[in-house]
């Protein structure tokens, strides 16, 4: 176990802060406080899109009509994401003004968190899956959150930090979140490849939408190498995958059975996910983008 905690105190260039390490150190060890604190940094672009009013996130009319809605693309990293954030406002607090905000998906939630969190010597990794609690609807959306270890209860705990703003609709704990209110990567792809659910229940939101297999495998291989320490960005899918537009044929797809079984426990199949990141090579060769 002691490999696997280490493994997960390991930075990537997503969650590395390099010189902002200190500071991240000086923020509240308590994980409630600190996604929560983090939530008033942040506001979804959704909400911007929807001008979606409400107390927490102040007045919306005060975002600058120039400013991007989505920040994601400028801000990919935990240190690019930290940086911004001071530069608008050097003081990482609660009374932060809506201008000085920045607009980042869960990615982005989930890759400061869990970049904070390893700055302070706290073993974590991003997930990336789907969930349903978003919108209430039926559809399970893709989701990305983080999942630390708690050394003191000597288990991995899941938070979402995207939704530390909403208490009328979930009615659950968000920084120990139930297992079964997130359905990881591994675990929507197997459910569609054995009918255990509707294709139009697993959504990707891209533009237009994914949804399915398609919208799976991608959030299959998300969760693949945020395990991995390699928290990709939403651009980017195995070259293969993507030079066959997601069209696997069997044999392709009985692999990522094989992979996405390991991932249902990460922890138990430590070894056997690690000897597949180092030898399977074209699970690893990205595309998108410019790539």
């Amino acid at each position: 176990m002691n490999k696997i905690l280490d493994f997960y105190k390991k930075t990537s260039y997503y969650t590395d802060l390099g010189l902002y390490r200190e500071l991240a150190k000086s923020l509240p060890d308590e994980v409630s406080e600190l996604a929560k604190l983090q939530r008033r940094q942040i506001i979804h672009p959704v909400i911007i899109m929807n001008h979606l009013q409400n107390g927490w996130w102040d007045n919306l009319d005060e975002v600058p009509k120039t400013s991007l809605v989505f920040e994601d693309d400028v801000f990919p990293t935990a240190i690019s994401m930290l940086s911004e954030l001071l530069r608008r406002d050097n003081k990482y607090g609660l009374n932060r003004r809506v201008e000085d905000k920045i607009h980042v998906t869960c990615r982005g939630e989930a890759i400061l968190l869990a970049a904070i969190l390893k700055a302070k010597e706290i073993s974590c990794r991003v997930r990336a899956g789907f969930c349903e609690y978003l919108r209430h609807d039926g559809i399970y959306y893709d989701h990305w959150i983080t999942e630390y270890y708690n050394t003191h209860d000597c288990r991995w705990i899941l938070v979402d930090a995207d939704n530390q703003w909403d208490d009328k609709l979930i009615d659950f704990d968000l920084n120990d979140l139930p297992r079964n209110m997130f359905l990881f990567g591994a675990e929507a792809y197997l459910k569609l490849r054995n009918d255990k659910i509707k294709n139009e229940n697993i959504l990707y939101s891209s533009d237009p939408v994914t949804i399915g297999m398609d919208a799976a495998i991608r959030v299959l291989f998300y969760d693949f190498h945020s395990l991995m320490n390699n928290e990709i960005y939403y651009d980017f899918v195995p070259k293969y995958v993507l030079d066959k537009n997601f069209h696997l044929d069997e044999e392709e797809l009985r692999e990522l059975d094989s992979l996405a079984n390991l991932l249902l426990k990460p922890n138990d199949n430590f070894d056997e996910l690690i000897n597949i990141w180092n030898h399977n090579l074209k699970f690893r060769i990205l595309s998108g983008g410019l790539n």
